[in-house]
C-alpha cells in the first residue's frame, strides 16, 4: 500500500501538523482510519493502541482496493471474540482511562465517544452515561474510534478541520428498525456543520461524523497549506458513477507574516449556565480546571428563566484538553449540560522580566509585538505573595510594582530588552 510503504521507509513525522478531511462523499471511521494509513500512518501503531483498549479482540487488516477507479485503502476489522458485550459510554470511558494510550489519544478517543453519547442521549431521551452503543459499541467501531486516533498521532497531527459533509438520503434499516437518512444520531451530529445529501444511502456513520465534530476545530473548504501527502479511505462498497471515499491532505498550515507576530490558535470553548450551585465552591471549581489544562476559566453573573440568579462557567482550552475538561464541568459542578464551540485565538508573543520590590522580586509578564512592549502587567501571584511576607496590602505591592517596572523601562511603546525570559 502507498501508505504503509511510505511510512515503513523511515520518515519520522512532525507533531504540529495540520488534516484536512473531505467528506463531500459521505464519512465512516474505517473509512477515515484507511485514509490515514494510505496518508502514511503506521499499521502497527494503530493495532496496538487498539489492542491495549480491548485485548486480542480485533484483527485489522488494511487492503488497497479501487473504488470508481481510484486507488484507495480499505480497513477490515475482524472480530476475534464472539458476543462482544453492549458497552454502555460509562464502561467504554472507563476502558479508555485505563489503557497504555498516549495521552493525546486518550483524550481524542474520549472526546470522539462522548460526542457520540450526547448525540445518543438526545435522540433517545436518556442520560449520557446510560447509552448503550449498540452498532457503535462494537468491537469494529471501538477499532476505527481508536485507531484513526493513533493514526492522527503517528501522523504528528496536531490540528484538524474538514469540509462540508455528504450525508446521504432515503431509509435504511437499523437496530431500532427502518429509520429516515440521516439517522436521527447523524442528524443530531449534524447540528451546526455544513452538510448536503450529496446521494442515496447512508453515506455519513455517527461514528465517522462522530470523529470529525469532536477534533476538526471548524468546517472549511481546504485552507491555505502545504500538503506533504494524501491519503484516500475506502467504504465497504464500490458505488457505479461515485467514488466511495473520504480523503485526508495532511501538511502544514503557513506560520503567520513576519510582520504579524500574533500567533492564530485553534481552542474550543466550553460553557455552561448553572443556578444552583453553593457559590463557595466556585474558586476552587475555577481553580480545578486551570490545574487540568484549560488555558483560561471565568464566571460571568446572569439572570436566567423566572428571574433566577445564575452564572454562565466558561472554559477556553485545547482541543486535546476538551473531553477531560468537560469531564471536570461535569464532576464539579451541578449542570446537566455542556455548550461546546470552535474559537480562533489570537495570542501576542510574550516574556517575563524580574523586577526588585521592596525585599523581594515580582515577574512582570510583557506582550509585545515586532519588538515593541504593548502590554506590561506584574503577575499578581508575585505580587500577593511578597505582600504578605511583606506584611503590606496588594494594593500597595501592586503599585510599586508598577512603577518599578515603569523606572526599568518596561513601558507600553518601548522596545523589548535582551534579558527577558521567553512566555
Amino acid at each position: 500500500m502507498r501508505g504503509i510503504a511510505a511510512h515503513t521507509g523511515g520518515r519520522r513525522m512532525t507533531g504540529d501538523r495540520h488534516a484536512w478531511i473531505d467528506a463531500s462523499a459521505g464519512v465512516a471511521g474505517d473509512m477515515l482510519l484507511g485514509a490515514l494509513l494510505d496518508a502514511g500512518a503506521g499499521p502497527d501503531p494503530v493495532r496496538r493502541a487498539v489492542d491495549a483498549v480491548v485485548p486480542g479482540a480485533v484483527r485489522i487488516t488494511p487492503a488497497t482496493v479501487t473504488r470508481a477507479g481510484l486507488h484507495a485503502v480499505h480497513v477490515d476489522v475482524e472480530p476475534l471474540i464472539a458476543d462482544a458485550p453492549r458497552r454502555t459510554w460509562a464502561t467504554i470511558r472507563d476502558l479508555l482511562a485505563g489503557a497504555g494510550l498516549a495521552e493525546r489519544v486518550r483524550d481524542r478517543a474520549t472526546a470522539v465517544f462522548a460526542r457520540l453519547a450526547d448525540a445518543e442521549a438526545h435522540v433517545h431521551g436518556i442520560a449520557a452515561a446510560d447509552v448503550h452503543f449498540h452498532e457503535v459499541g462494537a468491537l469494529d467501531s471501538l477499532a476505527d474510534i481508536v485507531g484513526v486516533c493513533a493514526a492522527l498521532e503517528d501522523l504528528g497531527v496536531a490540528t484538524l478541520s474538514a469540509g462540508e459533509v455528504a450525508v446521504g438520503s432515503g431509509r435504511i434499516r437499523t437496530a431500532h428498525g427502518e429509520l429516515p437518512v440521516p439517522v436521527p444520531a447523524v442528524a443530531q451530529l449534524a447540528r451546526g456543520w455544513r452538510v448536503r445529501a450529496g446521494g442515496t444511502g447512508e453515506l455519513a456513520t455517527p461514528t465517522g461524523l462522530a470523529v470529525i465534530r469532536a477534533l476538526a476545530t471548524h468546517c472549511e473548504d481546504l485552507p491555505p497549506m502545504r500538503v506533504d501527502t494524501v491519503g484516500v479511505g475506502a467504504g465497504g462498497r464500490d458505488t457505479p458513477g461515485r467514488a466511495n471515499v473520504v480523503r485526508v491532505l495532511v501538511g502544514a498550515v503557513p506560520p503567520p507574516a513576519p510582520a504579524d507576530p500574533v500567533r492564530a490558535e485553534s481552542a474550543v470553548l466550553l460553557e455552561a449556565n448553572v443556578d444552583d450551585l453553593d457559590p463557595r465552591l466556585w474558586p476552587e471549581v475555577l481553580a480545578g480546571l486551570l490545574r487540568d489544562g484549560a488555558a483560561d476559566a471565568w464566571l460571568v453573573p446572569i439572570v436566567m428563566k423566572k428571574g433566577r440568579p445564575a452564572h454562565t462557567l466558561s472554559v477556553l482550552c485545547r482541543p486535546d484538553r476538551t473531553a477531560a475538561l468537560r469531564d471536570r464541568i461535569f464532576r464539579d459542578t451541578s449542570t446537566l449540560g455542556v455548550r461546546e464551540s470552535g474559537v480562533r485565538k489570537h495570542v501576542l508573543p510574550r516574556a517575563f522580566a524580574d523586577i526588585g520590590v521592596a525585599d523581594g522580586t515580582v515577574a512582570v509578564k510583557l506582550g509585545h509585538r515586532d519588538g515593541v512592549i504593548v502590554q506590561v502587567m506584574p503577575e499578581f501571584g508575585d505580587v500577593a505573595a511578597l505582600a504578605r511576607r511583606l506584611g503590606r496590602s496588594e494594593r500597595q505591592v501592586l503599585a510599586a510594582a508598577a512603577a518599578a517596572a515603569a523606572a526599568a523601562g518596561l513601558v507600553v511603546g518601548a522596545p523589548v530588552p535582551g534579558n527577558v525570559r521567553p512566555g
